[in-house]
């Protein structure tokens, strides 16, 4: 997934600059004027070093102030959903105590497949889930019109910087909101719960520990009900918001009309601009990039622990793309055409996620998964993994055992005092070469692929080539007329001087004199 995101991305350029050519965009960013709202706000005026024209400005010292301002805010949303996530851990963490400690353990056979317990479990980890994905959405909601309000105060001078800015503050907060509790299963849960006799807590509370099936097991299911129940919502809401504002707004522009038949005869009656003029005003594709977006994560980021996310991501935009037909075309007024050069700071956000992705899969399969544990029981213990578990689990401390009686076995590399067994500083080592190894072998394939895929095509290169050469030879002959007129100028004006001057005869050639009227 990650090579095919490098490509993807790598092509993508490549249709980039060719409808930016097509369309006569390349160089629209040059010549972009400013923003109206910016024209009608700025404190002064500065001529233009380029056009020579006098062009609103605002200070970039106050412009700096101000994005520091913006850049604050941004961190305290972002620590503001870092402490819904440590409230919805400790909450799953108390209602596991919980569970594990009433009465349903009682009624357990160990041989059995599926537990009282073990449903309760599941039960609650789907509730958390869904209860994060509903503090999600909503922050999402709250900083997107936050994000409108400090972009617009910055007052960015043209309204390319103004969207890039926009859309830069958004994806920080959202790349957090989504990401962070994927983030937080994939590498911190499970890492640092200590063990029997010396364990490790959060406000109290114990360290939450994976599940049996591993921490993988844990993050599909998070990836799953987070990507999965977003689209669900986006979809339902797509198609049903547009539908109530459509006619909410048709009530409000016919509000003598009350009865059903009325409106649909009026409807009939109305001419089609009438009937446009009734349509919602189209909101631009902002909502769209950044589902886009926040779906190319979590289909290449987590890919390890989720194959099926790409599965969902297909299916869910074949649908997309039949939802958004019928929204545009039957519910909204035709967008106004803007001009844009690319599509803007959105391109080095996916290259991010790209190399993110990398990173992040190279970890997910060193640390998270058993996969480097496998290879080294295999090759330094046994070929055939015989007792592959009983290698992976620990005892339990002699002063746990004495304290209550019993004896216990936990996932760790530790001896019988809680101290690290060398094999766990031999796995470490090897972990750490595979990350290296991996993400080395894949950013070497993405650039050779980098370097054998052209960013503009053959054919779009001769034609701007071919352009360029056009004006060159444009510009030459409009020189070679003017010079050309200009000669016959000169030429014109000494015929018609040497035509007014009286004929004059050698005699009197000695007593002609200049300042004469003559002359």
């Amino acid at each position: 997934m990650s090579l095919w995101a490098i490509t993807f991305l790598e092509y993508w350029k490549r249709t980039c600059s060719s409808l930016s050519h097509r369309w006569d965009c390349s160089e629209f960013q040059d010549i972009e004027r400013p923003r109206p709202e910016f024209t009608a706000m700025a404190p002064m005026t500065m001529r233009n070093p380029v056009t020579g024209a006098e062009e609103p400005y605002f200070p970039e010292n106050k412009r700096f102030n101000r994005t520091l301002t913006g850049c604050m805010v941004i961190i305290i949303m972002v620590a503001v959903v870092l402490i819904f996530l440590t409230a919805i851990i400790l909450y799953r963490t108390i209602l596991s105590i919980i569970i594990y400690k009433s009465d349903l353990t009682e009624d357990c056979n160990i041989t059995d497949a599926i537990t009282p317990v073990c449903v309760c479990v599941c039960v609650c980890v789907c509730v958390c889930v869904l209860l994060n994905l509903l503090v999600i959405l909503l922050l999402s909601r709250i900083y997107t019109a936050l994000a409108h309000i400090l972009t617009r105060w910055e007052m960015h001078r043209t309204q390319t910087k103004y969207e890039d800015m926009f859309i830069l503050k958004v994806f920080v907060f959202q790349f957090v909101n989504f990401y962070s509790s994927p983030v937080y299963i994939a590498f911190f849960k499970g890492r640092f719960i200590g063990y029997p006799g010396n364990y490790n807590t959060l406000f109290g509370v114990r360290n939450e520990d994976c599940g049996a099936g591993g921490c993988l097991i844990d993050l599909a299911q998070e990836l799953l009900v987070i990507m999965v129940g977003k689209q669900l919502i986006n979809n339902i809401q797509e198609f049903i918001s547009p539908k109530v504002k459509s006619w909410w707004q048709k009530r409000k522009l016919n509000p003598q009309l009350k009865e059903a038949g009325q409106e649909a005869q009026r409807q009939e009656e109305a001419s089609p601009w009438e009937a446009d003029y009734q349509l919602l005003v189209c909101e631009g594709l902002f909502s769209e990039y950044l589902e886009m977006v926040i779906q190319f994560g979590f289909i290449t980021i987590f890919v390890a622990a989720c194959p099926l996310a790409p599965l969902f991501a297909l299916i869910n935009n074949w649908v997309e793309v039949r939802l958004d037909a019928q929204k545009f075309v039957t519910e909204y007024r035709r967008p106004v055409v803007e001009r844009a050069q690319d599509i803007g700071i959105w391109f080095p956000i996916l290259q991010f996620i790209a190399h993110m992705a990398v990173l992040s899969n190279a970890f997910l399969i060193a640390f998270t998964s058993s996969f480097v544990p496998r290879l080294y029981y295999r090759y330094t213990r046994d070929s055939t993994l015989s007792g592959f578990i009983n290698f992976t689990l620990a005892t339990s401390p002699l002063s746990y055992q004495q304290q209550h009686n019993t004896s216990c076995r936990y996932w760790a590399f530790r001896d019988e005092n809680g101290e690290y067994l060398p094999e766990y500083f031999h796995l470490l080592a090897i972990r750490l070469g595979f990350v290296i190894i991996f993400e080395h072998v894949v950013f070497f394939i993405g650039r050779l692929i980098d370097l054998m895929v052209p960013d503009v095509s053959e054919e779009v290169e001769m034609k701007i080539k071919r352009e360029h050469y056009m004006a060159k030879e444009a510009l030459a002959e409009n020189q070679v007329s003017k010079l050309t007129e200009c000669h016959m100028t000169v030429c014109l004006a000494v015929c018609l001087l040497s035509c007014s001057m009286p004929a004059v005869s050698g005699e009197d050639h000695d007593s002609w004199e200049w300042g004469s009227p003559a002359q």
